[in-house]
């Protein structure tokens, strides 16, 4: 369970980091301290001066926030497959696999067209 909570604190820290100024303030703060600073309920709401139960409801607010706005803009998830398309395609120049590289950025660009595009 432990690896499950650790994987839900990066993916809302990930999500945080492109659609985070879109959350209040307080969302933001509690957030942070949720993900990266890994402190407890208990400790979130002693430093914010909140319930715990606030604590709880700011955390579920900004994840369905951050989650809502992922599946429609589909920002984060982009980033993922240029990212890894990247690294493919580094791996392929460094193996000498040149016709690899190219399609792989061939794809890329397709992508980086699709996006230009609005799909």
């Amino acid at each position: 369970m432990a690896q499950e909570d650790l994987r839900k604190k990066v993916d809302l820290a990930f999500l945080s980091a492109f659609y985070g100024g879109l959350l209040t303030e307080k969302q933001r703060r509690v957030l942070a301290l949720h993900c990266e600073e890994d402190l407890s309920m208990g400790e979130i709401a002693a430093e914010v001066g909140i319930s715990r139960q606030a604590v709880h409801e700011a955390i579920t607010r900004a994840a369905a926030r951050l989650n809502g706005l992922e599946a429609s803009l589909g920002v984060a998830s982009r980033f993922r497959r240029m990212e890894s398309g990247l690294q493919d395609t580094l791996d392929a120049l460094k193996r000498q696999d040149y016709v690899r590289a190219e399609q792989l950025l061939e794809s890329l660009l397709a992508l980086d067209q699709e996006e230009s595009n609005g799909l």
